[in-house]
């Protein structure tokens, strides 16, 4: 199958992970558009996530995250790299397994705090132990990351190229993922 005929991408994982990174190229391999859903949040809403968290608290910022996810992953041929917590929502997860292809970013808490540590545009680390809310975080999103993926590949010690190859052999080897659902 050529690789236009792939349908939309989305990258989910956790912070840290590379879903803004490798989705980025990936989109440049496949030209289509990229989008990020914290980024595409924070541009409508005139204002950045942690200043979002302030004012409207987690419950506010996701539930611009819901409808955000709704519109982005009917948009035609993009690769969307979603935020860490996205697949918290049911709505969100079936949008994402219903409407395309999901990668699953996955990475140790140990590289999570290397690529985070100097990050301070991430309220849910703004804590006296990242790494106890890291750790926290996964056990709770590791199993709905595994149960929406259509492919998981380990982020760590991986160069982002390396990766893009890595989806993309597996996108045109899984003919069932070019069919997506209605």
């Amino acid at each position: 199958m050529p690789l236009n005929a792939i349908p939309r991408i989305f990258l989910v994982g956790p912070m840290g992970a590379g879903k803004t990174t490798i989705g980025r190229r990936l989109a440049l391999v496949l030209q289509r558009d990229f989008l990020d859903s914290d980024q595409e949040i924070e541009q409508r809403a005139g204002a950045n996530i942690p200043l979002i968290f302030e004012v409207e608290g987690e419950t506010g910022f996701r539930i611009r995250e819901k409808a955000m996810i709704a519109e982005l992953t009917q948009r035609p041929a993009i690769v969307l790299a979603t935020g860490g917590g996205a697949i918290l929502d049911p709505d969100n997860r079936r949008c994402l397994v219903r409407r395309g292809f999901v990668v699953y970013l996955q990475t140790s808490v140990n590289e999570q705090l290397s690529r985070t540590c100097h990050d301070h545009h991430r309220p849910l680390l703004q804590t006296a132990d990242p790494r106890t809310r890291l750790e926290s975080l996964l056990a709770i999103r590791d199993p709905l990351y595994r149960e929406a993926a259509d492919l998981i590949i380990t982020s760590d010690g991986q160069s982002p190229r390396a990766i893009v190859q890595k989806i993309i052999k597996r996108i045109q080897e899984d003919s069932a993922c070019l069919i997506p659902a209605p």
